[in-house]
């Protein structure tokens, strides 16, 4: 086994146990998303996915802030939906700043793939931060980012990283699919009279 393999393995096997965490709703997902990401990042910048391994920078920052605002009980786990102009923002700004970074990439690195490499990095911020405040539709943009992530890890012969992002894939339907139920509950519960 290289060095290259054993790297890429440990990373897929910290930062999956994270995302499957994530999906359930479970504080524990930052500490282990931390360890993965700084992994991941090694792994990226020595395959030439320089966004991803930006990223992965980003990813600890805001794991550690998550992990912060998640501490905070009951009241802060709350699920919740983002109203549709901040969402639409978010969307216009991750693109714009797609473009934007793809193209420096494009123009003064040897990256490759810059501009799939830059949805995966732009896209998982929005993930990110709306994973961050237990938003709801985190989980469009993860189905977004992992559909993008795939085929572009699958080129750089990460393939091990190709099917987790095959299972993060449908981690993320089930992410959904178990949010927007915590979510209705949520709702029937405040709805009731007491």
């Amino acid at each position: 086994m290289t060095a290259l393999t054993f790297l890429e393995y440990s990373a897929n096997a910290f930062f999956l146990s994270s995302v499957f965490l994530a999906a359930r709703n479970h504080r524990h997902t930052w500490t282990l998303g931390i360890i993965g990401c700084v992994l991941f990042g090694v792994l990226f910048y020595q395959v030439q996915l320089y966004a991803d391994a930006t990223l992965m920078v980003f990813y600890i920052g805001t794991s550690l802030i998550g992990w912060q605002q998640w501490q905070r009980g009951a009241a802060a786990a709350e699920i919740q939906r983002t109203p549709w102009p901040l969402l639409g923002l978010f969307g216009l700004i991750a693109l714009a700043t797609m473009l934007g970074y793809g193209y420096l990439l494009y123009l003064n690195t040897d990256a490759f793939a810059p501009f799939a490499d830059s949805a995966v990095l732009t896209f998982s911020v929005v993930a990110q931060l709306l994973l961050m405040k237990r938003r709801v539709e985190t989980w469009w943009f993860w189905l977004l980012v992992n559909t993008i992530a795939i085929p572009l890890y699958a080129s750089r012969d990460l393939t091990l990283t190709s099917l987790v992002y095959v299972g993060f894939w449908f981690n993320a339907c089930y992410g959904f699919w178990r949010w927007h139920r915590e979510l209705g509950a949520t709702c029937r519960s405040v709805s009731e009279p007491a």
